[in-house]
């Protein structure tokens, strides 16, 4: 993730302006690039949003470490991120002005989004009235997919177990468990088909829909958790790390650092702790539905999970982009303390409070 210092530079027409990457083409370095923005928690192709304005499409939104919003008009190894406030998007297209004029009304508003993970996005981009099915970039990638395969299992294995009684069944996603039950190869399994259709107050035939809305109500889950299962061991890191410049002889003389140092380590703990325990809270009510199965359950525990996803995107989202951050600027540990403390004041600490003001804002809700 670049550090949000980038620049582009002015005067450029549509097609330099693109944010794609060199080799256009190269189709794997071009399927890679849309699948990292699809996968990621700080970046919105606006290929997303229907705009006007040519060549728009191709740059994209994303969070810079200080978690504003930036459009990032091209991106390579050699030249950087070209990154500029969504204000000055019409110095780029002076031929387009009223297309940037009406276009600027949608980003900004979606730039106000804590998180552009596909989740928070369909929700921000409903709000837009922007129809949101079928949009190939509002799903995870198929490579995001197999790797929640394990996190999957926690939500898949009751399903199965419900239906045919035991766990023993190649299941890699939810596609597979949806064309297994379409063809149940036990009357038994068909049995507890019909009696879970009944229970959730549906038809047989509409139970594959079920699955599909299952699944991606869990598939959400799984996505945000691997994240903070990814971040939580960096953050425990990057205390450590911090934490060492507490015996530089100039931060122990100076009280106001040493308090800086102690908020930031309690703020991040607290807010890494909270999120983690609403993670378990989830677990929980997922294993009250499969007791009792029926329709108030399972609307109850989507409605549940929908309604953190904002709060959930917005904290993982500006986790994430400050450890990463912090590992690319010290990939191999070290810093003296003037360098860390500067990079904590500098980086870290800007936007720490939005963070934990989200995920206090979560704490309110029920859980």
């Amino acid at each position: 993730m670049d550090d949000g210092q980038g620049a582009a530079g002015q005067g450029m027409d549509e097609d330099a302006a693109e944010a794609t990457p060199k080799s256009r083409g190269d189709a794997a370095k071009r399927k890679a690039w849309e699948d990292e923005a699809r996968d990621s928690l700080h970046i919105m192709p606006l290929s997303t949003i229907p705009l006007e304005t040519p060549g728009l499409q191709h740059a994209r939104l994303i969070k810079n470490v200080r978690l504003q919003t930036v459009v990032e008009m091209f991106h390579d190894v050699q030249t950087g991120s070209g990154q500029i406030a969504p204000r000055n998007v019409a110095v780029y297209f002076e031929s387009y002005k009223d297309e940037v004029e009406r276009d600027l009304v949608k980003i900004e508003k979606i730039a106000a989004a804590s998180s552009f993970d596909v989740y928070t996005s369909r929700i921000e981009l409903r709000r837009l009235n922007i129809d949101v099915n079928n949009v190939q970039s509002l799903t995870l990638s198929d490579k995001k997919k197999k790797e929640l395969t394990n996190y999957m299992r926690v939500f898949t294995r009751p399903l199965v177990e419900h239906v045919y009684g035991s766990v023993d069944m190649q299941v890699q996603d939810v596609t597979d468990i949806i064309a297994m039950f379409a063809n149940p190869n036990r009357e038994e399994a068909l049995r507890n088909l019909r009696m879970m259709a009944d229970r959730l107050d549906i038809e047989l035939h509409e139970i594959p829909k079920f699955l599909e809305e299952y699944g991606d109500v869990f598939l959400s889950l799984a996505y945000f958790k691997k994240c903070l299962d990814d971040i939580v061991p960096e953050i425990q890191k990057f205390l450590s790390w911090m934490g060492e410049i507490r015996n530089s002889i100039e931060v122990k003389r100076d009280a106001r650092q040493m308090r800086m140092l102690d908020e930031i380590s309690r703020d991040l703990t607290d807010i890494s702790t909270s999120i983690t325990g609403r993670f378990e809270s989830f677990d929980n009510r997922s294993k009250d539905f499969w007791r009792d199965i029926n329709a108030e359950t399972f609307h109850s525990i989507r409605e549940l999970i929908a309604s953190h996803h904002v709060t959930i995107g917005g904290v993982l989202c500006g986790l994430a982009v400050k450890m990463d951050l912090w590992k690319a600027r010290f990939a191999r540990g070290g810093g003296g303390p003037n360098r860390r403390m500067e990079f904590v004041k500098s980086e870290i600490l800007p936007g720490l409070s939005h963070i934990k003001t989200l995920e206090q804002s979560a704490r309110t809700s029920a859980v």
